[in-house]
């Protein structure tokens, strides 16, 4: 277990991403401590790990919440002594219009991905590494997407939004590194198997008068192994870079999108 009694907050982890995450660091054997703002979205995936030997508790926190974020790590940091990582997995993508010319954006659409990522990494990034810092060791996980790297119509505001997200994790490396605190970016490509890229392609597909399954395959090719990011290909690599095992790694970008995007 490479993230054996490893003290970890999660973030929205009511949804795909963060409850895929969750359950990877659980068989791992991380301790952890699931917030969102559905507590009972984030109770069903604490109930899952837990029904399988795993140790994970439920809370309501407002991720884009200064002060609700400050208490909730404070809260854990006293309970379970110490933080070791976290990982921000919170979406607003259901906020936003499916399809998002530029040309037709409305400044609040536009500006609302690029508010919301930054200030939420920003926030849960802030609280965890002043506790990290304190005792010398810790990892922090942002997550972004593809179009932070190539151009991809009709995403509007989160391009930039997802670019944003790996400056901010440079600097928070740079800042943190020297002190013992990792910051890395997990890259996925778009993973189908999550809610929001199912609907965004099946409308995709409907405007581009393809069907689901052909629109899938045509965005899959674009990719060198010919098909899109798995969940779990994700969670583990979460897992995998939160540990010691990953200990040179920081102020990089795990690039998990099967090539669409070539370094």
């Amino acid at each position: 277990m490479i993230l054996k009694d490893k003290v970890t907050v999660i973030y929205g982890a009511g949804g795909d991403v963060g409850g895929a995450v969750a359950r990877a660091f659980a068989r791992e054997g991380a301790r952890l401590f699931l917030s969102g703002r559905s507590l009972p979205k984030v109770q069903a995936v604490a109930a899952d790990i837990v029904s399988t030997g795993g140790v994970a508790e439920a809370a309501q926190v407002d991720a884009l919440d200064e002060q609700a974020v400050e208490e909730y790590v404070d809260a854990v940091a006293k309970k379970a002594g110490a933080i070791d990582i976290s990982f921000n997995a919170i979406s607003v993508a259901r906020a936003l219009p499916n399809r998002a010319p530029l040309l037709e954006l409305s400044a609040e659409h536009f500006a609302l991905p690029i508010m919301a990522y930054t200030k939420t990494h920003f926030l849960t990034a802030r609280s965890a590494a002043r506790r990290m810092v304190a005792r010398g060791s810790g990892v922090i996980l942002t997550i972004t997407a593809t179009p932070s790297r190539i151009a991809f119509p009709n995403v509007g505001g989160n391009a930039p939004a997802f670019a944003a997200v790996v400056a901010l994790t440079r600097t928070l490396s740079a800042e943190l590194a020297p002190q013992g605190v990792r910051v890395v970016c997990l890259m996925p490509n778009a993973m189908p198997q999550t809610g929001t890229i199912r609907e965004n392609f099946e409308k995709f597909a409907k405007a581009a008068g393809v069907t689901s399954a052909e629109y899938l395959s045509r965005i899959g090719s674009m990719t060198h192994l010919g098909r899109l990011t798995t969940l779990a290909e994700l969670a583990n690599a979460a897992a995998f870079m939160a540990s010691d095992q990953a200990s040179g790694m920081t102020g990089t970008v795990l690039n998990l999108s099967g090539g669409a995007v070539v370094e």
